[in-house]
């Protein structure tokens, strides 16, 4: 029986894929054969991701890039020889209060989070287009499209915008055989938490999913993996909910 998740001799590129979530990506594709390209504009961190997987056997490299650039995104992914599976993870969310989110703080969020799935997608429809397939895949959120964060206004319109994009160009892009999926992550345990130190802060977190733990970026990994694979070859402009169960209604 052959191997739903190998992806060997497939090219993935990651956005936000040095630290975190986006890392937890890298390697679980890296793992499963992939060429794996990070584009982060944290390039030292992003090489040495690279090259802690190239020295295990892996195929990953880094390319440095301010996905709040256009013109840089689309000289990005145009620059690959190849593109299978296009993966924009990359988030900007500092946590500010609704009355002091500046037009510098709105117009980068909405320029990392949104419009850089645009440009990003865009960039990559010729070669999707000429190898009559495609696959794109985004992390969401569930904040902005199912529950609320206090401090994150900003983020929650850019993730609900995201999910829109989903859909919709899910829709327009079926017919090039590209398909379009999300998954929308729930407390995850990464550095961008900021409280991960907070062993007591953690635990109350927890204490309040219905799973009992908080998610790994492994567990947003296995979601992208599936999406990514034949096993989802029918499932277009749809998002994945991983989140312990968080966002369950209480009765």
């Amino acid at each position: 029986m052959p191997n739903d998740l190998d992806f060997s001799g497939q090219v993935v590129l990651v956005t936000g894929g040095a630290q975190g979530i986006g890392r937890g990506i890298v390697e679980a594709f890296a793992q499963r054969g992939a060429r794996v390209v990070i584009a982060d504009r944290l390039l030292a961190q992003a090489q040495d991701v690279a090259a802690a997987l190239l020295a295990q056997g892996y195929c990953v490299e880094a390319v440095g890039v301010d996905l709040a650039e256009a013109q840089a995104v689309f000289d990005c992914v145009q620059g690959l020889p190849h593109l299978d599976i296009l993966v924009h993870n990359a988030g900007y969310f500092p946590l500010t209060a609704f009355e002091d989110i500046t037009p510098q703080i709105l117009q980068r969020t909405l320029a990392v989070n949104l419009s850089a799935l645009f440009w990003l997608t865009q960039a990559a429809l010729p070669t999707f287009r000429e190898q009559g397939r495609g696959c794109v895949l985004v992390t969401s959120s569930v904040t902005g499209n199912r529950v609320g964060y206090p401090g994150l206004s900003h983020y929650a319109a850019s993730k609900a915008g995201v999910n829109g994009f989903i859909r919709n160009a899910a829709l327009e892009l079926a017919p090039l055989n590209v398909r379009v999926n999300g998954v929308e992550p729930g407390m995850i345990a990464t550095p961008a938490m900021g409280n991960l130190g907070d062993a007591a802060l953690n635990d109350t977190i927890a204490s309040r999913v219905p799973l009992g733990r908080l998610g790994a970026a492994a567990d947003i990994a296995g979601a992208m993996l599936f999406l990514a694979s034949e096993l989802a070859s029918y499932i277009t402009g749809q998002t994945l909910v991983v989140d312990g169960g968080s966002t369950l209604p209480e009765v």
